[in-house]
């Protein structure tokens, strides 16, 4: 075992002392060369982690799962969920928990090793990764943290020295994931289908005292943990409405109690303003496309409140009306987030009725024109509108008055409105061309010059500065639509 004293690791293993049909001890496969490729070590420092130690020989071993550090102790997570609306038992697969993280600001956080080997919840798999799904989410993690949107984020990828067979022969690496925890609402339907109501309880209890401490002693605790749990989904998604960001894969084991983003498989940013937008190879129905996500949220936490119903009251029809009303709550809470929002991409800091009818004006306008939606907020931003359709139009010069107008009634100077505008729009987001060439490189040719120079402009998205300019551009026009692919 590598020292704590060299490397920083300061584990505790709470969830290890919940009931053992929550998990299974699980050992990572040690790999046979294990090559560290990326590290992100201002992540390193905000966890207490000695970055130079993890960098070097023994911390490798660590992140690659060939060691075990000193106080780790290895599971996998038992869970189920809804797969595209199909009720399933699931669990990590290919994925440990090595323990969670007391950082020196005393937080907790998961320390997760994805594709680490087999596990009793592989279901035939391999357990394990290719490189560029794993190269891929730590793109799009720390870009979607930059943002200031909650999600789990990337700590170090590691190559293996080893082929992963898919449809060919690929390179096999591994993730270390961070997260504030990865319970699940999966994790939840798992404890009411398969445990007992005393371990549904242990595990709601243990939620509410990691996510929700000031709810432990309240009467009407577990109400107000599904409230919670709501409230933060609803602000969740709507900050992905707002920026663009299409997960993919909304399914209940996807889904943190946290309310923090995970698993970016075939997860993608929308360019041309579409509410039908899907990404997805998977998502033949559209499920899960942009316009979708706000209601499928809703789904997700209807899933939620059943898990929880003989924890709400020991009748049950009065268990199922207590759900229906916070569940209930969802649509209108996650909307005004959504609202909220959208007023500050335009500049607007106080409320009108008329304003939702000024919005939804010029999202049809972008959708009816093919606008791009990240630059069309940009433009407006900094009043330089460039050769987009959308602008050309008397229906957006009619818009435009109408919104000059709306600020106008409001005491902000113009200064603090551009400033409100500029620090809500971001100039760069993930764009799915960039960070396929960033991939690319990365694994066809072993240079990862393009990809690190992405993350450091995916880092500053609020920077607005001339060396972004280059990324801000949408992909040439192509006949074959966008597709992203669960990562393998």
């Amino acid at each position: 075992m590598t020292d704590k004293a060299k490397t920083g690791w300061n584990f505790e293993n709470s969830y290890a002392r919940l009931s053992d049909i929550f998990f299974a001890n699980t050992n990572p496969t040690p790999v046979r060369e294990p090559e560290l490729v990326l590290f992100n070590e201002t992540l390193a420092s905000s966890l207490g982690l000695d970055g130079q130690a993890l960098q070097q020989g023994g911390g490798v071993s660590i992140l690659a799962g060939n060691e075990i550090p000193q106080g780790a102790m290895p599971i996998a997570q038992a869970y189920a969920g809804h797969q595209f609306g199909h009720f399933t038992m699931l669990g990590d697969g290919r994925a440990v928990l090595l323990g969670e993280q007391i950082t020196p600001q005393e937080e907790r956080i998961d320390i997760q090793l994805k594709g680490s080997g087999r596990t009793p919840f592989s279901r035939g798999g391999d357990g394990r990764a290719t490189l560029g799904p794993m190269l891929r989410e730590y793109i799009i993690s720390e870009a979607m943290h930059a943002l200031g949107i909650p999600t789990n984020r990337s700590l170090a990828v590691v190559t293996t020295g080893e082929s992963v067979m898919r449809e060919t022969a690929l390179p096999g690496a591994i993730l270390t994931r961070v997260a504030s925890s990865h319970l699940r609402v999966g994790t939840f339907q798992y404890a009411r289908k398969w445990g007992t109501k005393e371990q549904l309880q242990a595990l709601a209890d243990y939620a509410i005292e990691r996510h929700f401490p000031h709810l432990v002693k309240d009467v009407e605790r577990y109400r107000l943990f599904l409230r919670e749990v709501s409230d933060r989904q609803a602000k969740l998604i709507a900050n992905w409405q707002l920026v663009g960001f299409i997960h993919g894969v909304m399914n209940t084991d996807n889904m943190t109690i946290s309310g923090e983003t995970i698993d970016y498989g075939p997860c993608a940013f929308m360019n041309t303003y579409d509410p039908n937008t899907v990404f997805s190879s998977i998502d033949a129905q559209g499920r899960y496309a942009y316009g979708h996500q706000p209601r499928i949220g809703g789904w997700n936490l209807a899933r939620f409140a059943e898990a929880l119903l003989p924890l709400l009251h020991e009748n049950q029809d009065q268990a199922v009306e207590i759900a229906q009303d916070e569940v209930a709550r969802y649509l209108q809470v996650h909307h005004n987030y959504w609202l909220t929002g959208i007023r500050a991409k335009l500049g607007i800091s106080n409320q009108e009725e008329e304003d939702e009818g000024l919005i939804e004006d010029l999202l049809q306008l972008m959708e009816d024109s093919g606008s791009d939606y990240t630059n069309t907020f940009r433009a407006l931003t900094f009043d330089q509108y460039d050769e987009m359709a959308l602008f050309n139009t008397n229906e957006f010069a009619d818009w435009k008055k109408q919104w000059q107008a709306r600020l106008e009634r409001q005491a902000q100077s113009k200064q603090a409105i551009h400033e409100l505008m500029r620090n809500s729009n971001p100039a760069v987001i993930p764009r799915n061309h960039r960070v396929e060439e960033a991939l690319e490189a990365a694994v066809e040719n072993d240079d990862y010059s393009v990809l690190k120079q992405l993350l450091d402009v995916l880092s500053r998205p609020y920077a607005h500065s001339a060396d972004q300019r280059e990324y801000c551009s949408p992909p040439p026009a192509t006949d074959v639509p966008y597709r992203t692919y669960c990562g393998t």
